[in-house]
C-alpha cells in the first residue's frame, strides 16, 4: 500500500514526478503510528484513490526529517502538483484529515 522513500533524492523525485500523493512519516519507537497508517491508507484507498502512498521511517532517513521540518510523528504531508497543501502532526482524526483532502481531490480531479 505505502511505498518507501530511503533518500532525499527519491523524496524529490516522487514529489516531482506524482499529480498527487501523501507522505506518511513516522519512527520505529510510535506506537500511534502503528495503528494510524493502516487506517490512513485504507481511508485514502477508498476515498482518494488518485493520491499515491509514501512511508518515510525517520529512523532510517533522519535527513527527511530535516529537510521538511518534521518535529513529531506521526506527521503527513499532502502534496498536489508539488505543492503541500495539508500537513498533520501528532494527533488529528481520520474524518477531519478526509475533510481537508476532499476539496483539493476533487480540483484536481473532477
Amino acid at each position: 500500500m505505502f511505498t518507501i522513500i530511503h533518500t532525499l533524492d527519491q523524496y524529490h523525485e516522487v514529489v516531482g514526478t506524482e499529480p498527487a500523493l501523501l507522505i506518511y512519516f513516522s519512527t520505529d519507537e510510535c506506537s500511534v503510528c502503528k495503528v494510524l497508517k493502516p487506517k490512513v491508507g485504507e481511508m485514502l484507498t477508498e476515498n482518494f484513490p488518485k493520491i499515491k502512498l509514501f512511508y518515510v521511517n525517520l529512523n532510517q532517513s533522519p535527513e527527511l526529517a530535516a529537510q521538511n521540518r518534521i518535529f513529531a510523528v506521526p506527521t503527513l504531508q499532502v502534496l498536489f502538483d508539488g505543492r503541500e497543501y495539508i500537513r498533520k502532526s501528532r494527533n488529528f482524526g481520520l474524518d477531519e484529515l478526509k475533510n481537508e483532502i476532499e476539496r483539493p481531490y476533487q480540483l484536481m480531479f473532477s
